[in-house]
């Protein structure tokens, strides 16, 4: 027994990161759209709705912010302390309200998921949290092996309230982005059973050894709402290779839905497609815990001993 609980000891880190994935799709799945406002309450001393345009260019004068937004643009990933980091220095530091950013980071995340990016942005800003997140140079410095000094954010946590915005942060800029769709003609499609695929469910072991159609269903209207880069699609889209004969329609499901009738639709339950017609099967997760839980840690705190017993009785 000591074995298996050193055992879980040993991965509870990791676990719980996940945990928090979960949590923020189940806020989104009770929420819905509220979850692209200010969530728990107003975010405090909005000056602006953009994006500065330093953090853009990666040219704060922070040396670690300006490395993260260059890898970020060459890879598609960032270290969550990073993107902490770049929400933090954006809504509380240069005072923008978290929506632009955080659609910016979103579309250039490979790993970009909505309810987590989002509602982490309003955590830092303090509208889905009790307070803002704040970190200074000593932080940065302390967690990325830096040692700069004499920078805006080399200041102490008492300042943080007072800290006027710096000039270097104050041209901002509007998030201003297009998800081009333009792939071959769309392909010749059956009335019959079919699976469909979108951008939030490329599981290619989905019924993998059942006889489907299977369908990846790009809506223009959702990319319209929430664009992600060339690099991100391009990304999605070969991931989605993994899944044997898999079509590609361009269009919305109610064009789909002219060819094959609902009785032959199925597709895996997600805020994104509440509009489906079909038959809606539930995604995997953590825990089989639903309902409304007033932080992570309240909910983290009910699924532990779930996901514990699970762990030690395998």
């Amino acid at each position: 027994m000591k074995t298996l609980n050193l055992l879980w000891f040993e991965v509870e880190r990791l676990v719980q990161e996940l945990a928090w994935r979960d949590f923020f799709q189940n806020v989104w799945k009770i929420e819905g759209d509220r979850i692209f406002s200010d969530l728990k309450q107003l975010q405090e001393n909005v000056e602006n709705n953009g994006i500065p345009t330093a953090i853009l260019k990666g040219e704060t004068g922070i040396t670690i912010l300006d490395d993260a937004v260059k890898t970020l643009f060459e890879t598609g990933y960032l270290h969550n302390h990073l993107r902490m980091y770049l929400a933090s220095v954006c809504c509380n530091i240069a005072h923008c309200h978290w929506s632009e950013p955080a659609k910016w980071l979103y579309s250039n995340l490979l790993d970009g998921d909505l309810a987590s990016n989002h509602l982490s942005w309003q955590w830092v800003a303090g509208s889905f949290s009790n307070k803002k997140y704040f970190a200074n140079q000593d932080n940065l410095n302390k967690y990325f092996g830096g040692s700069q000094k004499n920078t805006f954010l080399d200041v102490d946590y008492s300042e943080f309230d007072t800290l006027k915005t710096p000039e270097i942060l104050k041209e901002t800029e509007k998030f201003n982005l297009r998800t081009s769709l333009e792939l071959k003609e769309n392909p010749s499609i059956k009335n019959e059973k079919t699976l469909i695929y979108t951008y939030y469910n490329l599981d290619f072991d989905w019924h993998q050894e059942e006889n489907f159609q299977r369908i990846l269903l790009l809506e223009p209207s959702f990319f319209e709402k929430f664009p992600i880069s060339q690099k991100v699609l391009n990304f999605a889209l070969e991931l989605s290779q993994n899944i044997s004969d898999l079509k590609i329609f361009v269009g919305e499901f109610s064009e789909l839905n002219e060819k094959i009738p609902k009785e032959n639709i199925y597709f895996k339950e997600h805020p994104t497609n509440s509009h489906y017609l079909g038959t809606s099967e539930n995604r995997k997760s953590l825990s089989t815990l639903e309902g409304n839980f007033p932080s992570f840690f309240n909910y983290w705190k009910k699924i532990k001993k779930e996901l514990q017993k699970e762990f030690e009785t395998r």
